[in-house]
């Protein structure tokens, strides 16, 4: 019977079961992860995600804080992250955030925790 023989394992590379998260993606996703901006908003670039870029703009307006932001939508960068929900805010290369729409006050709190 063969029911319960040996079954073979697949093993599949990268950091996901899509199958496109090959190790060369998976590195380049790393190198961007550590270069650019020092906020990243991660997401597909829905209305939530576009939200949380707008709120998190206004929170640097009110600090002061002249940093550029990016919005990464390239799903292998945002799994080098670890995130799999989206959106999710990233500062100085750390996820403060993900999964929902900050609002302003929220990023403001957050920004002055990282940054001191």
């Amino acid at each position: 019977m063969g029911l319960f023989g040996n079954k073979k394992e697949e093993k599949k590379s990268g950091c996901c079961c899509c199958g496109n998260c090959n190790s060369k993606a998976m590195e380049q996703a790393e190198t961007l992860k550590k270069q650019g901006a020092s906020v990243k908003i991660l997401g597909s670039g829905c209305a939530k995600c576009n939200q949380l870029e707008a709120n998190t703009r206004e929170a640097l307006e009110q600090l002061g804080m002249d940093t550029n932001m990016d919005h990464v939508t390239d799903f292998s960068q945002i799994a080098a992250y670890g995130v799999m929900t989206t959106p999710a805010l990233v500062v100085d290369g750390i996820v403060v955030s993900y999964g929902k729409v900050l609002k302003t006050e929220e990023v403001v709190k957050l920004l002055q925790k990282v940054r001191g």
